[in-house]
């Protein structure tokens, strides 16, 4: 320490001082907010902040749903609102009857609150005609500046993927679990998913794919109503349904490209799961022009 540093410091009183730590560590908190993603705080007590850190290790542990179901988690008179929004997604997505008409409606639904902190209603990508739709988890910051899923460094690798087993984002058809990033690129919780999950199962039904591929635990815990570790429902195919749908989709599950940037040796078992639905492509004789 400067001698006029120390001299500064010894001419403060306690509550002076008190002042500078509490600064400083104000200071400290920012940082880590701003290198962590958060950019805004919609809650004065965030959702379960005694809960345990699991999010970060769901993609290799497995299918971790949020601690606490809907009602649980909010007071009865919120959680009668937020059933009230689900009934009215469901009622909604019944009604649409082509792409252009959910698209409409999910980006006038007003029923998710991470939609208010968005930037963009993050769709879709692709070719609506494909027959082979991806599924992802929730869009990061990329995306919501974007506009579409699956961008930045993440977005790459899945075109890398893709292009390995000859195909590409014109050959295939993209969207997510939820269309609007929650903040701070956190995990969408389980009422969020469960309020969009009626336009995504529209989604589907409406591309209506000879192949589904769901990119991610979130994906697969959302969709397939599993608590099986993406680990264990990798490497094999998976009959999904949905209320839309007049028959079973054949489903392959894949880790999510931002989980194989952090643990680049699973990328071996990503490229067998390629493999597997190019050899499901082949066999089926499933057209993937554009």
């Amino acid at each position: 320490m400067r001698v006029q540093d120390h001299l500064q410091e010894s001419n403060m009183t306690g509550k002076e001082k008190d002042a500078a730590v509490g600064s400083g560590e104000l200071l400290e908190v920012l940082k880590f907010y701003h290198e962590n993603g958060v950019d805004c705080v919609l809650e004065e007590d965030g959702p379960g902040t005694c809960a345990p850190p699991v999010a970060a290790l769901q993609e290799q542990e497995g299918c971790t749903l949020q601690v606490g179901s809907p009602s649980e988690q909010m007071d009865a008179g919120a959680s009668q609102f937020s059933t009230d929004w689900v009934a009215a997604a469901k009622s909604i997505a019944d009604k649409c009857g082509t792409l252009a008409e959910l698209r409409e409606a999910v980006e006038a639904f007003e029923g998710c609150e991470i939609k208010k902190a968005a930037m963009n209603t993050v769709f879709s990508d692709g070719n609506p005609n494909a027959k082979i739709m991806l599924i992802g988890e929730a869009p990061g910051s990329n995306e919501d500046r974007e506009g579409r899923p699956f961008c930045g460094a993440s977005g790459m690798l899945l075109d890398k993927m893709l292009a390995a087993i000859g195909l590409d984002r014109k050959s295939t058809y993209i969207s997510n679990t939820t269309f609007w990033r929650p903040p701070g690129n956190r995990r969408p919780t389980d009422f969020e998913l469960e309020i969009c999950k009626p336009f995504v199962e529209k989604h589907i039904a409406l591309i209506a794919p000879s192949i589904l591929v769901l990119v991610g635990s979130t994906a697969c815990c959302s969709l397939l109503s599993t608590p099986e570790s993406i680990s264990r429902l990798r490497g094999r195919f998976h009959e999904y349904a949905n209320p839309f749908l007049a028959h079973p989709i054949k489903t392959a599950v894949i880790f999510h490209p931002a989980y194989l940037l952090r643990q680049p040796m699973q990328k071996r078992l990503a490229w067998e799961d390629l493999k597997m639905i190019r050899s499901h492509i082949e066999n089926e004789k499933i057209t993937v022009d554009a």
